[in-house]
């Protein structure tokens, strides 16, 4: 009997060590540079298992001086159902912090609280827009985007007077506040955010191009693209980071048939988001596919004179520009593919970035822009050493380690 309750308490001891109402959270790197708004990921199983019963609503996020700090529950999981409430089906806890130059760890504490957490303000936010021809758009504090949907490239009725647009490029929203404008600018109606009236404004052009980080697939002479997304997915919306898919219909890539979904990653804080390409051969068959990330050469506003310098990393996966415009001062985009092999291309309408695909599996890039106005990103040459820095911290990123 003693022996069979011996192993009785071995096997419970352990895990009651481990139950607890607070864990203390380190973020560690190895970069000597700062790193802004540095996003934190835990995986909430991890949370859950040392504080059993912890739900999104009622804890606490703190910094090393005790301060209560924003932070996200995603409810991106496995476990889909949580019949017993026990937060089982939650994704990852989220939350961010500012790394001082030289500053190489941070720890933070999570904790169950008696009281319901704030409401954090959302900095970060993606939506289908049906009132302007199937527009899907998102933004997060420094920068917007938007893409076209199947009601803008489906045939205009006579007389009708409809835009006709078939593209899959990503436009850019250049913005000057750090509040959410997306609505704000669609309820203005169509056309009347391309004048920056103390927010911003829709400066940059499009058309049939890649805009600023559409793909295609390369056959070393022509790109081959496909046309306005068919279906979007939204998976997480705030307040630090947005989440979701758009699906594009298959097309002809130099013999095969392909298809893409684009999963996005919206951050607060930063000028480039994250995005996973994923192309599936549909017709025919190729073990990789030559998938190319693409810059409108010449994406400025009509009439306004563009001076447009370039720059290419082929170590980096890197091309960006900065565009000095007449009246509507200086724009920097960019795409980046750290890591992936990637090689330079253009063609008569993209800058274009490189790399080998396998079908079925997600191509990992960044692309994004900053606008001088903003008076954050002034010059191209701290441009490109955001863009260098930025490279950095995705090639050595932060480590996370929990206690107990």
């Amino acid at each position: 009997m003693k022996t069979r309750l011996a192993l009785l308490l071995a096997c419970v001891l352990p895990i009651a060590a481990f139950a607890t109402e607070r864990v203390t959270i380190t973020v560690a790197h190895d970069l000597d540079i700062a790193r802004q708004s540095e996003t934190i990921t835990v995986p909430w199983s991890e949370i859950s298992s040392r504080m059993p019963g912890a739900l999104l609503q009622r804890i606490a996020v703190r910094n090393w001086k005790g301060e209560s700090i924003p932070y996200q529950v995603t409810n991106v999981a496995p476990q889909s159902k949580d019949p017993e409430k026990k937060g089982i089906a939650y994704g990852d806890l989220i939350f961010q912090h500012d790394f001082a130059a030289g500053e190489k760890s941070a720890v933070f504490t999570v904790e169950k609280i008696d009281t319901v957490a704030p409401v954090f303000p959302t900095k970060v936010f993606a939506r289908y827009v049906p009132e302007r021809l199937d527009d899907f758009a998102w933004e997060n504090d420094k920068v917007a985007h938007r893409t076209y949907g199947p009601a803008l490239g489906a045939p205009a009725e006579p007389g009708s007077g409809k835009e006709v647009l078939v593209a899959s490029g990503l436009d850019v929203w250049s913005k000057r506040v750090d509040y959410p404008i997306v609505d704000r600018w669609y309820n203005k109606g169509h056309d009347h955010y391309h004048t920056d009236q103390g927010e911003g404004m829709d400066m940059y052009q499009v058309g049939p191009t890649r805009g600023c980080g559409g793909t295609g697939i390369w056959d070393g002479k022509t790109l081959a693209v496909g046309r306005n997304y068919r279906a979007w997915k939204v998976i997480a919306n705030g307040p630090i980071r947005a989440i979701f898919e758009l699906a594009y219909d298959a097309w002809d890539a130099h013999g095969i048939q392909v298809s893409e979904t684009k999963r996005f990653t919206v951050d607060a804080g930063h000028q480039l988001d994250r995005i996973e390409s994923t192309f599936t051969v549909v017709s025919g068959s190729a073990a990789t596919v030559n998938a190319a990330v693409g810059l409108n050469k010449n994406p400025a506003d009509r009439g306004q004179e563009p001076k447009i310098e370039v720059v290419r990393d082929p170590a980096l996966g890197l091309v960006a520009q900065w565009i000095e415009q007449k009246t509507n001062d200086s724009l920097g985009t960019a795409v980046l593919l750290p890591g992936v092999g990637a090689t330079s291309a253009e063609d008569d309408r993209n800058l274009l970035v490189v790399a080998p695909a396998t079908p079925g599996q997600p191509l990992r890039y960044w692309a994004g822009a900053a606008w001088s106005r903003a008076g954050e990103i002034t010059s191209k040459d701290a441009w490109e050493a955001y863009l260098r820095d930025f490279a950095r911290r995705v090639q050595s990123p932060v480590r996370v380690s929990i206690a107990p």
